[in-house]
């Protein structure tokens, strides 16, 4: 034990000292005190970068210490968003048999007899946004939000825990498989550690409670799978992917040059009849009109910490006099566009036929979505830091780092943004993802070839 000591002290002392900095964040942090919250979360990530620079080739002890990490928020309230509110009030109305895809919050508090704990207190906390909108958590999420009700005992609290104690499952399910599929391309495994002592995945998934990281842990099997050749048992996962959330959907169109168009066709079909089979159980004739429009609302109706939309809209706005409302609306569905556009001619034109070009493919067309998206909020970039952790490019650590800028909306009480701290992000991302593209040495990647 000594010498152990003796041979890792600066990595433990970090390692505590990241502890006591996620005590802090997880117990003693309210996200109006923006200072505070930049400064830890600064601390944070020096030290988590510390690490993995001492300790990158030392599984257990790194493995050990993201876990001590997740746990420091176990039976913590999520202090950074308040959507756990909505998971534990659909997972009570399924755990009940009522249908969270087609009742409004509002129009159920009202009733007398509704049968689900803490009901007033679930519809105070989750906000008059949410509780004028029918969920938009697709099925997988929906089963997770019941199991937590059901295992949680009709407490908040319960609830809470038996959630995040599923995320922490999911992040060991992704450093595993990530370390395996690292391997296949043959690649360093220990870059996984990327993902799994980020702060901001740590802080944003089991603190906060945003399921990318259940997301992310099918979708990274999935590809593990494909890159054993096993197509046929990677169809279901990767549904079960975007029945979590719905962003895969996305890169279908890019596996059609790595498959070959007789087999992605197989593949496309499979994935569509495993997600049919997975919403079944929630359908209902008003089922599809309800989703979609909620999740319509998200394109058009929502702004945080955007990139390329704030240009845009000052210019609108002092040039134009043109009306925000109506600008975010029509700029919703030109970004659906540009991205259904852009994800067929990366299908077209990109040669995806190896791994590692498909996956750098996917993290092309993410990264031109969130930067053109009008709706950003920081978990939103945990698929980046995956997607990243299997290629060469290295912008979207820098980006997990600077979007805790957002958080600054929260220190006033109209939540409105700084949009010079916002140009700051963007342009510190922006011109590091130019200088990778063109590459450190000064000559172009092949970045659209490879």
């Amino acid at each position: 034990m000594l010498s152990y000591w003796k041979l890792h002290k600066t990595p433990i002392l970090l390692g505590i000292g990241s502890l006591l900095f996620y005590a802090v964040f997880a117990h003693d942090l309210e996200r109006e005190d923006f200072p505070k919250l930049l400064s830890l979360f600064a601390a944070l990530f020096f030290l988590h970068y510390k690490l993995i620079q001492f300790e990158k080739w030392n599984f257990k002890f790194l493995l050990v210490t993201g876990i001590l990490f997740r746990l420091i928020f176990l039976w913590a309230e999520p202090n950074l968003s308040q959507d756990f509110y909505r998971f534990i009030w659909d997972g009570e109305l399924i755990k009940n048999g009522i249908n969270p895809y087609i009742h409004l919050p509002k129009d159920l508090i009202s009733q007398a007899d509704l049968p689900i704990a803490n009901a007033q207190e679930l519809f105070e906390g989750m906000g008059g946004l949410s509780a004028r909108h029918y969920s938009n958590y697709p099925p997988v999420n929906q089963i997770i939000f019941a199991l937590a009700s059901i295992l949680g005992g009709g407490s908040i609290l319960g609830s809470v825990i038996t959630m995040r104690l599923t995320i922490i499952f999911a992040d060991i399910g992704i450093l595993v498989l990530g370390r395996k599929l690292l391997q296949n391309l043959n690649r360093s495994n220990h870059l996984a550690f990327w993902y799994f002592l980020n702060p901001l995945v740590i802080i944003e998934l089991t603190g906060n409670l945003h399921f990318e990281g259940v997301m992310l842990f099918f979708f990274v099997w999935a590809l593990y799978l494909i890159s054993n050749k096993k197509w046929l048992a990677a169809a279901p996962v990767y549904a079960a992917a975007i029945m979590v959330k719905l962003v895969p959907i996305l890169f279908l169109p890019l596996f059609l040059r790595f498959f070959g168009f007789r087999k992605s066709v197989g593949f496309y079909l499979l994935v569509a009849i495993y997600c049919v089979l997975l919403l079944l159980p929630f359908y209902s004739w008003v089922f599809i009109d309800n989703y979609s429009e909620t999740v319509g609302l998200w394109f058009s109706n929502f702004e945080f910490n955007a990139g390329f939309y704030n240009a845009l809209k000052i210019v609108a706005v002092d040039c134009f006099e043109a009306k925000p409302w109506e600008l975010v609306k029509v700029y919703g569905k030109w970004v659906v566009g540009a991205v259904v556009l852009g994800a067929m001619l990366l299908a077209l034109l990109r040669k995806n036929q190896t791994l590692t070009a498909l996956i750098t493919s996917m993290l092309i067309l993410l990264t031109g979505y969130y930067l053109l998206s009008s709706t950003v909020h920081p978990w939103y970039l945990v698929f980046l830091i995956v997607l990243a952790m299997f290629t060469k490019f290295r912008f979207a650590m820098l980006w997990s780092f600077l979007v805790v800028l957002s958080y600054f909306a929260y220190s006033n009480p109209d939540f409105d943004e700084n949009l010079w701290l916002l140009a700051f992000e963007y342009l510190l991302v922006i011109g590091y993802l130019i200088y990778e593209i063109m590459g450190r040495s000064g000559k172009k990647l092949d970045f659209f070839k490879k």
